[in-house]
């Protein structure tokens, strides 16, 4: 028999891998029924796969919670440890993203219910998604998510998804979001709901007393960086990439709301506003490298820059950063070289050990 995952758990507290937390340790209670449920041999015939099957207990769990809580641990955890082959972990916003361009094809051939077949597809491969960071921000998501998951719940498919957000605040304030309730109300009564009440902000805590601001951007800079990464992931990352309206905003290196890019990858590119706030909308830690000193031949490059670095302030998204010089002096002429000095302030104020809580 598998080992319980409140061992696994317990014995990775045991090795000081992991810090002993009740709140973390009970959500790990409400994940083992849902791990025996999918190990369960699953009955064979035609149409199996595609029926709601008949068992006890919720079809997953949303775990929901503040930022650096460990909800992205946890359910990594679970999924590496539930028994089977037919189990997907995905960032919600690339799922979404994939479902979409998946509808896109169907519509070609004309079906009425572009849907169903898209769903169906997804059943046949998978019996486990789970998802990091579900949120809906794109009113063409909303418009499809019920029927989607609809129709996922009822061929079988455990949902396992964290947010930081409870289900009644999703899409809060969306466009035509009346039409967007049912989902909450399919979420509800699909996955027990379970808020990470733990007192620690991991993610904060491992930053404790660190640097991070960098200067200049030299090997140095790099190797202390690499440290506070890895620290962070563990050494897992994946890449992300974020469509929004046609654009694409790559994030090369990616692992549970935290991100690592370099400036040219962000700001060299012709990316707007509306690309920085999907970026927020994804992370919650962004590690940013190589940021130049600019100036009037860079004017494109430092608009951006100030741009995305009042997005990440005004979404309270931990930064650690590599540039060639302090803040006040990475733009010292040029238009908007002024109005640049709100921009140095803000990267002073977030070097803050405490700055991003809340």
């Amino acid at each position: 028999m598998s080992q319980h995952l409140t061992a696994i758990y317990d014995t990775r507290v045991a090795e000081g891998i992991l810090r002993p937390d009740p709140a973390q340790r009970a959500v790990l209670v409400r994940l083992e029924p849902i791990r025996e449920a999918l190990e369960a041999p699953v009955k064979k015939g035609l149409l199996s796969r595609f029926r709601k099957a008949e068992v006890a207990g919720p079809r997953g769990l949303y775990l929901w919670g503040g930022v650096g809580r460990g909800k992205s641990m946890l359910m990594d955890l679970f999924h590496a440890h539930v028994g089977i082959a037919e189990k997907r972990r995905v960032h919600f916003h690339a799922f979404m993203q994939e479902v979409q361009s998946a509808l896109h094809e169907v519509r070609k051939t004309g079906v009425d219910d572009a849907i169903k077949p898209v769903a169906e597809q997804i059943a046949r491969d998978i019996r486990l998604l789970c998802f990091d960071e579900m949120q809906i921000t794109d009113i063409a998501d909303a418009m499809i998510v019920g029927r989607l998951f609809q129709a996922l719940f009822e061929a079988g498919v455990y949902v396992v998804t964290t947010s930081n957000r409870h289900p009644g605040e999703l899409y809060k304030d969306g466009l035509n979001r009346q039409l967007f309730l049912p989902f909450i109300d399919l979420l509800q009564e699909n996955l027990g709901v379970d808020q990470l009440e733990a007192m620690t902000d991991y993610r904060q805590d491992r930053l404790s007393g660190e640097q991070v601001y960098f200067h200049p951007a030299d090997a140095a800079a790099r190797s202390a960086i690499d440290r506070l990464w890895q620290g962070l992931t563990e050494g897992r990352e994946e890449e992300l990439l974020l469509e929004v309206k046609g654009r694409e905003v790559h994030l090369p290196r990616y692992w549970a709301g935290m991100a690592r890019a370099s400036f040219w990858d962000l700001c060299g590119q012709p990316l707007g506003p509306a690309d920085y706030l999907a970026l927020v909308g994804a992370v919650k830690l962004l590690v940013l490298e190589g940021v130049p000193r600019l100036d009037a031949t860079k004017f494109n490059e430092a608009k951006r820059f100030v741009t995305l670095i009042d997005a990440l302030y005004e979404g309270h998204v931990r930064l650690i950063c590599s540039a060639e010089d302090e803040p006040e002096r990475l733009y010292l002429e040029g238009a908007g070289s002024f109005e640049f000095e709100r921009t140095a302030s803000r990267l002073r104020e977030m070097q803050g050990a405490d700055w991003g809580e809340g």
